[in-house]
């Protein structure tokens, strides 16, 4: 039986709703799923184009690897991304020299892909594969509308919660 969830925007009052990828990525959807619910302040994404994520501590037990991977995802695509904090801490994502999230040893970056013409590549680490781990199969249009507002607005006070939809 397939599982669901809930991604919301909480300032702007939307979400949709996703189906996990078990068959195709079942590592990767069963950690987020028994990790849930994830919260945190929302971001743009800066080189893949149509992306919203947000930055959680590492929770799973075992990190399940890369399955399922994309370095172009498309539109309804939800996406898993584990980084070191070394990773993130560079000039290319607004830190200087010693700054950045050091406090953390493992991040989850966990994306939603709202458009198209989206590429992982970027110019600091080269190409950056994504775990597809769910789909969304409701709400998309309006979700997408929001996440343009973010991309146009800003993305300041907006939270991104991931939560069981059953």
């Amino acid at each position: 039986m397939s599982r669901f969830l809930r991604v919301t925007l909480h300032s702007r009052n939307v979400s949709c709703r996703a189906r996990l990828l078990d068959d195709d990525a079942p590592r990767t959807a069963d950690a987020v799923w028994k990790a849930l619910p994830l919260s945190g302040q929302v971001f743009h994404g800066k080189y893949a184009r149509n992306e919203i994520y947000n930055l959680v501590p590492a929770f799973a037990d075992v990190e399940p690897g890369k399955e399922n991977t994309t370095v172009t995802p498309i539109p309804g695509d939800l996406c898993y991304f584990a980084f070191d904090a070394d990773d993130l801490a560079t000039p290319s994502h607004g830190y200087g020299s010693g700054e950045g999230p050091k406090d953390l040893a493992k991040i989850i970056d966990l994306a939603v892909f709202y458009g198209r013409n989206n590429l992982l590549l970027n110019g600091d680490q080269g190409w950056v594969p994504g775990n597809v781990f769910g789909t969304i199969v409701d709400g998309l249009e309006e979700f997408a509308a929001a996440c343009n507002d973010i991309w146009m607005s800003g993305a300041r006070g907006e939270t991104l919660t991931y939560a069981r939809d059953e």
